[in-house]
């Protein structure tokens, strides 16, 4: 079998190595970069290419420029969600638990809807909801934003004839959130599965979230269910990959 080779530009391969440090906390948030002629001979590589380098890092969000001083690792680059902490319903009059969260990393969390609508779901949702054919779900399709940054977005299903009649069906914010909502009609969550993946973005997904060229993005399927297994909520949630960690906590035992 031939050998496997690393056939990407050079740049993006120190970039690669230069984020991987830093996710990696070998360089810490505010430390400075080695300075160019160091990066020059540790990769054998010319001025011009560890520029460009940097210049993906600095697109990124992983670096930035101090005009005189050299480049440093921003501080903060990457946001540890956590996975399971928005799931249950907001406590009476709590905001929407993604707010919460974000507050309680000093971010200011905005939900922000783009459309409402009854529509015919992607297949993999329509199998996860257990509808026929043809058959339609309430769609609601939002942008979170944190700090007034496009941070994910999020597209969520509910079966039809749980969400006719309510404000799944109306472009205004929901109080606690939809859990909070179908908690109050008899449908609180009881399990949720995530398949977590990741893929280069649609044209959608990379205006969206305002991302910078060659970054993947993290796509959650998350499918709730109720008492009796019954699924009440299928929702794909897109992150940019670089900028995003998923954190699971799990009690054993």
């Amino acid at each position: 079998m031939a050998k496997h080779v690393d056939t990407r530009p050079m740049h993006h391969r120190i970039a690669a190595q230069i984020r991987a440090e830093i996710m990696a906390g070998d360089l810490a948030p505010g430390a400075q970069l080695p300075i160019t002629d160091q990066l020059m001979a540790r990769f054998d590589v010319s001025n011009q290419t560890v520029q460009r380098a940097l210049q993906l890092l600095k697109a990124e969000g992983f670096v930035i420029g101090r005009s005189g001083r050299g480049v440093f690792v921003r501080e903060g680059p990457q946001l540890a969600v956590d996975s399971v902490a928005t799931m249950p319903p907001a406590e009476r009059g709590e905001p929407y638990a993604w707010i919460s969260e974000a507050a309680k990393r000093s971010k200011a969390g905005v939900n922000r809807i783009l459309k409402v609508a009854e529509v015919v779901p992607p297949a993999q949702v329509g199998e996860a909801l257990r509808l026929a054919a043809g058959e339609t779900a309430a769609m609601r399709y939002r942008l979170l934003l944190l700090d007034d940054e496009p941070a994910e977005l999020v597209w969520s299903y509910y079966p039809a004839d749980l969400a006719r009649g309510t404000a799944l069906l109306e472009r205004r914010r929901i109080k606690g959130g939809s859990p909070t909502l179908l908690a109050s009609r008899g449908y609180p969550p009881r399990e949720m599965v995530d398949r977590v993946s990741w893929r280069s973005p649609t044209e959608e997904e990379f205006l969206g979230l305002e991302l910078p060229t060659e970054v993947p993005v993290a796509r959650t399927f998350r499918v709730v269910y109720s008492d009796d297994a019954r699924p009440i909520e299928a929702t794909i949630m897109v992150k940019a990959g670089h900028l995003h960690e998923l954190l699971y906590r799990v009690a054993l035992g």
